[in-house]
């Protein structure tokens, strides 16, 4: 569950909630390819100045 929104209505507190799933491992694992792809090119453009 995920709060997305806090707010107060007539003295008492209301909150919004989401309901949400983690990443699968093909998910995560892409996530990590376009992550370390993104910092090999950041250090090709920084050598090469």
């Amino acid at each position: 569950m995920i709060p997305l929104r806090l707010y107060f209505k007539a003295g008492k507190a209301k909150l919004s909630l989401a309901l949400a799933r983690g990443k699968r491992s093909h998910d995560k694992r892409e996530s990590i390819r376009q992550r370390d792809q993104k910092r090999e090119l950041d250090r090709e453009r920084k050598n090469n100045r």
